[in-house]
């Protein structure tokens, strides 16, 4: 027994070495270290720190946050009881980063751990599995702010198969009540209790009896969340004036592109969550699953087809999600467009890296050839996911400190000097999180909740571009998260840096509008030809050597 501890103590010490050398370029580096843009610089970072300063962080149901679009909904920017918002309160920027991404990977990693260890692989034997593949799973590159989201289903369930079993109950409520602190409802547990609540059906169906006990838990996590996202039970439930969402359209799809969207999904993953599965993990869960079906093990492997076969129905759910079919039905039930459903897909990492482990227990028992063979499958994936870390993938994007451009965007308020809140700016080519991020009073945004009005009043200045170009028109009319300056000629594309030698054409905007919603000046990342014919004059150009940006300073005449 005690040399049973001490071999679970050595891996689980040296997989939290790795994760530490995993995190440490984020503590050493910080704000001159390399991370993900999409859906987290161009975005969340920047609403972290307007939400600080917006003196609003409390603020009522019908708060506004006057620094974006003339007063954006203060519940879009998320609920005051998530811990991840206090972070950027009372830390710099890199350092929150930092802590948020090593609290969510610890937690991953002890809950898959927990998981394995008391549920799924329960032998002493299966240790180097267990410690393997929830390091495995706790280095997958998740969506920074979603937080657990996603990586604390493991814990969660393990505490739900406590409660169920009748052991743990302490732990596991404590458990219960501290993740919807530190996670997101409508981005991952949403979707994980509602499987789990069928799970708890299945009981009551094959007989097991009602374990009103089981109920009652998921009854008391759910609501812990409808308590700390009661600014969004607030948005869903009072119908004020219509927003964004109301004109979402998610059923676009023809069959064709449909299937090819389940199997992209299935074999690559989703941005979201992705899982980095394609190479390691899932040939070693077909290769078991071709056993199971040989050897007809059906019933001593349950647990692992069954998350196989879950693993491929959340592709399927996702991809079909978007089926232009669906398209009456959805019409129908507004609900079911405002609220997107095909997040399902939100569970396949921890279903994936469950499998994962389940899939290397039996291809230890064929042998012992096979057992080396499975362990160096799970090394051979730590080190996979350890080179994907982000310093290395983002090392041509720019640094969170290029990114930002503190210094730029000083010079640029120093330049105009004028209190920030007097004047309104909007970017061209670069993302108009950067202007929040620095303090500058924003029509633009990007953001999936904000007045429908304001989208429509918006859309009239770039109006004359989205005509020319279907496809923006299409992704501004149909979602409109991104509230953007858009052209046609540079489309989908808001990362125009300074060594960039391309001009704006024909650029066609109306500035007429844009100065009736208090625009003055436009940061643009290109210079622009007809400027005079779009009643601009050109102010100045900034640029220096730590910015990933030049930004010509046009104001409205």
């Amino acid at each position: 027994m005690f040399i049973d501890f001490l071999k679970e103590r050595k891996w689980l010490v040296l997989s939290l070495l790795i994760l530490s050398f995993y995190l440490a370029p984020l503590f050493i580096l910080q704000e001159n270290a390399h991370i993900r843009v999409h859906d987290n610089l161009d975005s969340n970072l920047a609403w972290y720190k307007v939400l600080a300063r917006s003196g609003q962080m409390l603020g009522p149901l019908q708060g506004i946050i006057p620094q974006i679009i003339n007063g954006l909904p203060r519940n879009a920017l998320g609920t005051e009881y998530s811990g991840i918002v206090w972070l950027y309160v009372f830390f710099p920027t890199m350092i929150a980063y930092g802590i948020s991404q090593a609290v969510t990977r610890v937690a991953a990693f002890f809950g898959m751990y927990l998981l394995l260890k008391k549920h799924l692989l329960t032998d002493h034997k299966w240790r180097f599995f267990q410690t393997g593949a929830a390091l495995a799973f706790s280095l997958t590159p998740f969506w920074p702010s979603g937080m657990l989201s996603t990586l604390g289903m493991p814990l969660a369930l393990w505490a739900f198969l406590n409660i169920r079993k009748g052991e743990e109950i302490g732990k596991s409520l404590i458990t219960l009540t501290l993740l919807p602190f530190y996670s997101s409802f409508v981005l991952g547990f949403f979707f994980f209790l509602s499987v789990i609540s069928l799970f708890w059906l299945s009981d009551v169906f094959r007989g097991k009896g009602w374990n009103l006990r089981f109920f009652a838990a998921i009854i008391y996590m759910s609501s812990i969340y409808m308590l700390v996202e009661y600014r969004l039970v607030f948005s869903f439930l009072y119908k004020g004036e219509p927003n964004s969402r109301d004109e979402f359209s998610y059923a676009q799809l023809p069959f064709w592109k449909v299937v090819h969207l389940t199997f992209k999904n299935y074999f690559i993953g989703h941005t979201h969550d992705m899982t980095l599965h394609t190479l390691i993990v899932l040939p070693i869960t077909f290769f078991a699953m071709y056993y199971v079906w040989e050897k007809r093990f059906w019933k001593q492997e349950r647990v692992f087809v069954l998350l196989f076969v879950l693993n491929f129905l959340l592709s399927v759910w996702y991809g079909f999600w978007f089926y232009k079919g669906w398209a009456p039905i959805v019409k129908h039930f507004h609900f079911l467009n405002t609220f997107n459903f095909a997040r399902y897909h939100f569970l396949s990492p921890f279903v994936l890296y469950a499998d994962f482990a389940l899939a290397l227990k039996i291809l230890s028992t064929l042998g012992r050839n096979w057992r080396k063979t499975a362990q160096t499958m799970v090394i051979l994936q730590i080190a996979f996911l350890f080179l994907y870390n982000d310093e290395f993938i983002y090392h041509q994007k720019p640094t969170v400190k290029e990114f930002y451009a503190e210094d730029l965007f000083k010079d640029i308020k120093n330049y105009i000097a004028l209190p920030q809140k007097d004047y309104r700016v909007a970017s061209i080519g670069i993302h108009p999180a950067i202007s929040q991020f620095n303090g500058f009073y924003t029509l633009d945004t990007y953001n999936n909740f904000y007045p429908l009005s304001y989208k429509h009043k918006f859309r009239r200045i770039i109006a004359n571009e989205l005509a020319v170009n279907p496809i923006i028109r299409k992704y501004y009319d149909l979602w409109g998260g991104r509230c953007y300056i858009f052209t046609s000629q540079l489309g989908k594309h808001y990362m125009i840096k300074k060594d960039s030698k391309r001009h704006l054409r024909n650029l066609q905007l109306n500035t007429n509008e844009f100065k009736k919603m208090g625009g003055r000046y436009f940061f643009s990342a290109l210079r622009i030809d007809n400027a005079s014919e779009n009643h601009l004059k050109l102010d100045k150009i900034f640029v220096n050597k730590h910015s990933a940006w030049k930004i010509y300073l046009y104001e409205v005449m």
